[in-house]
C-alpha cells in the first residue's frame, strides 16, 4: 500500500513536468516558466531532491556517531575518537553543503519568479511561495547548526558568486523571516505527503526558537500545534507496535509532522548503514553495518530494560567484534527489493511534547502541569500505557525543579529521537557535549567538533571568504 500511495504521490510530482516538456518544449526559461500551476509546482517540487538523494546522506551518517549511543565503523569511526574530524569525513559534508544550497537555489528560483506568473491566483502564489520560503528556512536551519554563521543566499543574492559569511543571527533573521511568511500562508494540510502545512511550519519555528533558547516563544508555537489537534502519539501495546512509526510499509500516521518519504523505487540509502547480510532486515542490496553499539554502552546500560523503545530499536549481532555487539532495528525492510522504503522524520509529534516541556520548563523557572503532563505522554507510551491516560510510570511534579526536570527531558528526548540525527545537535546546544563525552568515553572532546569546517567548494570560488580567517575554528 505504501508503494502505491507514494508512487501515486510520485506521479503527482513529476507529471505536470513531463507535460510541460511534452506540451511546451520551449518553455522552460523562467520568464515563461512559472505560469501555470503545474509550471509552478514543478518547481516547487524541484526543492525536495537535493535533501532526499545521496548527496545529503552524509548529514545522517556523520552526526549519528558523533552521539554517545552509537559507534562508527570503517572512516566514520574516527569520529568516535573525538579528536576532530578527518578529510574523508570533511569532504563527505561538503557533500552536504552543496546538497542544502542546491536545494536553497531551487527555492529561491520559486520565490523570485511565481509572482510575475499570469495563470495563478495571488492566494495560489503566496502557498507556493510559502512552501519555498519553508524549506529555505529549514535549508538554513541545518546550515547554521553545522557550521554556524553561512553565506546567505537569497533571490535577490541567488546570482552573485563572493558572498561573505553572515553572522548566525542574521541567518536566523532570516529563517524567522521565512517562517513567518510560511505559517501564514501554508495550508492547513499538506499540499502532497512530505511537504509543510502551517502546522510544519510552527513546528520548526518552535525547534529553531529551542535552539535559539527563546523559551517562550518555543512554548507558545509547540502549544499552538498541539493545541490544534492535529496530531496525537500513535499508540504502543508491544515493542514491535514501533513499526507502525517506522515501518517500511507506513505510507502516514497521527504523528507525523514532517518527513522526507521514500519507496522501494526511489529508497533510502542510510538503511545500507544498519545492517548485516545475516540479520534478514534488509536483504538486498549493500549492507555495510557502519554503526553498532555495545552492551557496554553508557547510553544502553543505562536505559530502563522495560522501555519498549530499548527492547525495539536494538538487537545482538556479532560482526566480529564481539559477542556483546549491537546494531539497530529501528529502521527495517525485510521485504524490500530494491531500497528502503521506510520514511526519515524530520518532525513527529512526540518530539514536539518534548520541545513544548523543555520550553516551559525554561521559560517558567520550573515544570508546569501541563509540561509534566507532555512528557509523561511520551513516556507512558514507551511502556505500552496509553499516552492520554495517567500510568504508574508518571513522573510527579512535585518530585523537581527547573534542572532536574530538564534532566528527565534531555534523557527522554534521547531515547525517543534515537537514531533520527538528534542527539549530538541536542548535546551541542545544551552544553553538554564535553561533559557527556567525557563522562561516557574518558574523552576530552575536541572542540573543534562543534562546527564543522566551511567546505573548500566554497572558499575556492567565493572571494568574500578568506580560507583562514574566515574558517571556523581549530581548521
Amino acid at each position: 500500500m505504501k508503494n502505491i500511495g507514494l508512487i501515486l504521490i510520485a506521479i503527482l510530482l513529476f507529471s505536470a513536468c513531463e507535460d510541460i516538456l511534452e506540451e511546451h518544449p520551449k518553455s522552460i526559461a523562467s520568464e515563461t516558466f512559472y505560469n501555470t500551476r503545474a509550471e509552478v509546482e514543478a518547481a516547487v517540487n524541484a526543492i525536495y531532491p537535493p535533501l532526499h538523494g545521496g548527496e545529503f546522506v552524509s548529514y545522517f551518517t556523520h552526526l549519528t556517531p558523533c552521539a554517545d549511543y552509537v559507534y562508527g565503523r570503517g572512516s566514520i569511526g574516527s569520529i568516535n575518537a573525538y579528536q576532530g574530524f578527518n578529510t574523508t569525513n570533511i569532504g563527505n559534508m561538503r557533500r552536504v553543503w552543496d546538497a542544502l544550497y542546491l536545494s536553497i537555489r531551487n527555492a529561491n528560483l520559486v520565490i523570485k519568479h511565481t509572482p510575475q506568473g499570469s495563470n495563478t491566483t495571488d492566494g495560489e502564489k503566496a502557498q507556493y511561495i510559502a512552501e519555498a520560503r519553508f524549506m529555505r528556512a529549514l535549508d538554513y536551519f541545518f546550515l547554521v547548526r553545522l557550521w554556524a554563521g553561512v553565506p546567505l543566499r537569497t533571490e535577490e543574492t541567488m546570482n552573485e558568486l563572493d558572498i561573505p559569511r553572515s553572522s548566525v543571527d542574521d541567518v536566523y533573521k532570516l529563517i524567522i523571516d521565512d517562517l513567518k511568511y510560511a505559517e501564514n500562508n501554508l495550508p492547513d494540510s499538506p499540499r502532497l505527503l512530505g511537504t509543510p502545512s502551517k502546522w510544519t511550519a510552527k513546528t520548526l519555528f518552535a525547534d529553531v526558537y529551542l535552539f535559539r533558547e527563546e523559551w517562550a516563544n518555543a512554548r507558545d508555537k509547540a502549544d499552538e500545534v498541539i493545541k490544534s489537534g492535529k496530531y496525537s502519539l500513535v499508540e504502543v501495546i508491544i515493542p514491535d507496535d514501533f513499526e507502525k512509526i517506522y515501518g517500511a510499509d507506513v505510507l502516514t500516521t497521527s504523528e507525523e509532522i514532517f518527513y522526507f518519504k521514500y519507496n522501494d523505487e526511489s529508497g533510502w540509502a542510510l538503511m545500507n548503514f544498519f545492517h548485516h547480510p545475516s540479520d534478514g532486515y534488509k536483504p538486498y542490496g549493500s549492507n555495510w553495518y557502519s554503526f553498532y553499539s555495545t552492551t557496554d554502552n553508557y547510553f544502553y546500560k543505562n536505559w530502563d530494560d522495560n522501555d519498549f523503545r530499548k527492547q525495539h530499536v536494538y538487537y545482538s549481532c556479532d560482526i566480529g567484534l564481539g559477542d556483546n555487539t549491537l546494531l539497530f532495528k529501528k529502521y527495517i525492510d525485510p521485504n524490500g527489493t530494491v531500497n528502503a522504503s521506510n520514511d526519515w522524520p524530520i518532525y513527529r509529534y512526540a518530539e514536539l511534547l518534548l520541545i513544548y516541556a523543555e520550553a516551559a520548563n525554561n521559560a517558567n523557572n520550573g515544570p508546569t502541569e501541563f509540561a509534566v503532563e507532555c512528557l509523561n505522554s511520551v513516556h507512558r507510551r514507551a511502556y505500552g500505557y496509553n499516552p492520554e491516560s495517567p500510568s504508574p510510570v508518571d513522573f510527579e511534579i512535585g518530585d523537581y525543579d527547573k534542572d532536574s526536570f530538564f534532566e528527565l527531558v534531555f534523557k527522554e528526548r534521547g531515547y525517543e529521537t534515537l537514531m533520527e540525527s538528534k542527539r549530538w545537535l541536542d548535546l551541542v546546544r545544551t552544553g553538554k557535549a564535553a561533559e557527556v563525552i567525557k563522562e561516557t568515553e574518558g574523552i576530552d572532546l575536541d572542540e573543534s567538533m562543534y562546527l564543522w569546517p566551511i567546505p573548500i567548494s566554497e572558499t575556492n570560488y567565493n572571494k568574500a571568504i578568506d580560507p583562514i580567517q574566515d574558517q571556523n575554528p581549530g581548521y
